[in-house]
């Protein structure tokens, strides 16, 4: 199987080693590999690991220089597509930005929602407001720009694109994404436990919702 290459590591303050790699994949990939280590208690003291967009942060590492060395000569393999609990959310695709999204992949706007509940998406890290979540799995072809004219006020389950990413918006807050549609599913609940709907390596699907 084949195997990431080295990533670049560096020390960050007293106690917070920085792993940098090249792209949502690789940070993927790696963030498993340290949860699988960390929780085989080969990892050491790490209080936190936190995934980006290109980065993961180990926080809490009492030798940050001396794990690096030990990571530089790890052999990471490819995530694989199971790999991570599954949340399935329901969606209305209703998004005020459905038809521009539509003619930019080159298909009907009727197409999009059987193309998004056809996707797996994959949480890679969070983010922008409790609850995000930045969801990786779309092929490049499908990747979207921004809006030009940011909206000042999105609401709370839309379900939206930009570039790479897709996201629901956990409540309303300003946001230039192109909206696809809405959800009820409640993505942030401080009475919950995990307060978080979404978390880094959760595999995520969206169901289309009947209409009633």
């Amino acid at each position: 199987m084949r195997t990431l290459r080295t990533p670049r590591t560096l020390v960050v303050g007293t106690q917070a080693l920085l792993i940098e790699l090249d792209s949502a994949e690789q940070v993927a990939a790696f963030h498993a590999e340290l949860l699988r280590r960390r929780d085989a208690g080969d990892l050491g003291p790490v209080r936190d690991l936190v995934p980006a967009a290109r980065t993961v942060l180990l926080d809490g590492v009492p030798d940050p220089a001396a794990l690096g060395a030990r990571i530089a000569s790890w052999e990471v393999p490819p995530l694989t597509r199971r790999e991570g609990p599954l949340v399935t959310v329901a969606v209305r695709f209703d998004g005020p930005d459905l038809s521009e999204v539509a003619r930019l992949w080159g298909v009907a706007a009727g197409e999009v929602p059987g193309i998004v509940a056809a996707t797996e998406f994959r949480v890679a890290f969070c983010g922008f407001a409790p609850g995000f979540g930045y969801l990786t799995g779309l092929p490049e072809r499908l990747h979207v720009p921004r809006r030009d004219t940011p909206r000042t006020a999105v609401p709370a389950g839309s379900l939206a694109l930009a570039g790479e990413y897709a996201g629901v918006y956990p409540r309303s807050s300003p946001g230039g994404w192109q909206l696809i549609g809405s959800t009820d599913a409640v993505l942030w609940d401080p009475e919950r436990e995990p307060a978080a709907l979404f978390a880094p390596g959760v595999r995520v699907r969206f169901a289309q919702e009947e209409r009633a």
